[in-house]
């Protein structure tokens, strides 16, 4: 059976609890175990898929069509492990199977309480992974912070697993953050006592505390946070801030954070971790050969977040090219006629994001009919994709009303369509077109080039596509679709043939980027803009 580390956190949010167990769980693949994390959001939203990316930043797409959490990403570029549906919980997933199990009698006419029917079925979603047969160690990552209202029944649930499974087969990884007040000069440890005190307080030690922090942890800190915190001084981590998140497995192997956990998980540590391909990848990272700067725009770029899975894949495609990619936000709001030049042509090509809703929606036409007309590398993804088209059929067929149905429901020239199967759905979550679906691609275009292939597959979200009944227009007047679905016909990739570097897609390649393998697109979209950079100058 495989044996579970809980990634827990205290003081504030956003510690970078992903980015730890992201790390940790490299480190113990690197050691040759076979890994994968999981991530429990305390909300009550089923997942994620109907939240505003203002409210929880991107959602993650897997293979099997489940919205999950943005730290889903980073567990795959850091593993290069597809995740699945049973990766990301929910509360609000835990009650909503619990009620229907109440609503079939499932539960013989017991009163349904959260101890034990809700924690019976969160343990029943933590082993389920484990019971595969396919990992030797499952991580869970509780969301939230220790002491909040929404996560006492995961921390429960850690407490009655710790009990059931043993010391040697269930551990806890406490994250917390040292403040350090300038006017003392020194590192603050009575948050983190606090914390852990509150964890305690519910039944649940620790066993190694993981300190997020601004300047280096002396032994005497470490020391004090270990006796207050009862808990070995070496279990004591620091975690200083990193350049880079990548610089992170490499800060924890320094501490030894997987010779410790090895150790309490009374698992054998003969091999020493193989981190030399990840050593290669940050090293590359931090000696580039050259620098292009590469526009986002999208409506959401006030939050970093909301991209998350596009700024890291241009961080693997500028490593595959030797390249500092800088990537400028631009919101889409804010662009018109009178300003697109200024904001764009400095750039050396421009991506437009995904995104829902007619909010920014001229303003990414605008900047797409620039870099069309001014040949700048662009690269459209989902919605990117489908104004590349509606800025074609308005500029180059001259339908000057041409829409998407989203937009517009009584244009006469609807290029983007509502998809027929969604046309008679009324419930919002989980109900678009998502997860991976094949697509043929044609041999001499851009995207064969990178892929090398004319077999892909690729994770879609979306409920509009390219309307076929114009597609001989489009194709007459230059616009090719390189990229078809075999089952659907669904337009899956557009090019331009008279333009550089002009590609639109339908799905969203940034969701298949990993360290180990940048995806392709990405790649030769940033090796387009360093020829456009070259050529220009």
């Amino acid at each position: 059976m495989a044996k579970h580390i809980f990634v827990t956190g205290g003081v504030t949010s956003s510690l970078g609890k992903g980015i730890i167990a992201s790390s940790l769980g490299k480190l113990l693949q690197a050691r040759g175990l076979r890994v994968t994390i999981q991530k429990f959001d305390p909300y009550l939203n089923v997942d994620p898929g109907t939240l505003n990316p203002y409210e929880h930043g991107e959602c993650f797409v897997t293979d099997d069509g489940a919205e999950t959490d943005l730290d889903l990403g980073h567990y795959e570029r850091f593993l290069n492990v597809p995740t699945s549906q049973a990766n990301n919980v929910t509360t609000g997933s835990i009650y909503q199977t619990v009620i229907e199990n109440e609503r079939k009698g499932a539960y013989l006419g017991k009163t349904v309480q959260v101890i034990p029917h809700i924690t019976d079925e969160i343990k029943r979603r933590v082993k389920s992974l484990g019971n595969t047969g396919k990992y030797d160690i499952i991580i869970t990552e509780l969301g939230g912070t220790v002491g909040d209202i929404e996560s006492l029944p995961y921390v429960e649930t850690l407490r009655q697993l710790r009990w059931e499974e043993g010391q040697f087969n269930c551990i806890v990884v406490h994250l917390t953050l040292l403040p350090y007040l300038n006017a003392a000069k020194e590192l603050k440890t009575k948050p983190t006592q606090h914390s852990v005190r509150e964890l305690s307080r519910n039944g649940v030690q620790p066993d190694i505390i993981v300190c997020r922090t601004e300047h280096h942890v002396t032994l005497e800190i470490r020391q004090k946070i270990a006796r207050f915190c009862n808990v070995e001084s070496n279990a004591v981590i620091e975690a200083i801030d990193a350049d880079s998140i990548y610089d992170v497995p490499l800060i924890l192997l320094r501490e030894k954070l997987d010779r410790i956990i090895l150790d309490k998980l009374r698992l054998p540590s003969h091999k020493q971790p193989d981190m030399s391909q990840w050593k290669e990848f940050l090293g590359r990272l931090k000696n580039p050969t050259c620098e292009v700067n590469i526009g986002l725009v999208g409506k959401y770029v006030e939050l970093q977040d909301a991209y998350k899975s596009i700024q890291e894949s241009f961080v693997h495609a500028g490593v595959t090219n030797e390249c500092r990619v800088n990537v400028i936000s631009i919101h889409s709001e804010y662009i018109s006629e009178r300003n697109v030049a200024d904001k764009l042509k400095d750039l050396d090509g421009v991506l437009v994001a995904p995104g829902f809703g007619s909010r920014g929606i001229e303003g990414k036409i605008t900047a797409i009919q620039y870099v069309r007309e001014r040949k700048i590398p662009f690269l459209g993804i989902c919605l990117g994709m489908q104004c590349a088209v509606i800025e074609f059929a308005r500029n180059v067929l001259q339908w000057k009303d041409a829409d998407s149905i989203e937009m517009n429901e009584e244009t006469e020239n609807p290029v983007i369509n509502l998809m027929e199967e969604q046309k008679n759905l009324k419930l919002m979550g989980g109900t678009m077109r998502l997860g991976a679906y094949r697509c043929d691609v044609k041999k001499k275009s851009k995207a064969y080039k990178a892929y090398k292939s004319v077999k892909i597959s690729e994770r879609h979200r979306h409920r509009y596509e390219f309307n076929n009944d114009y597609l001989s227009q489009f194709v007459e007047a230059g616009m090719k679709t390189t990229g078809i679905n075999p089952e659907t016909s669904l337009v899956e990739i557009v090019e331009l043939e008279d333009h550089p570097w002009f590609v639109g897609v339908q799905f969203h390649p940034e969701l298949r980027s990993t360290v180990s393998k940048a995806h392709p697109l990405f790649v030769d979209f940033v090796e387009a803009a360093i020829e456009y950079q070259v050529a220009k100058n």
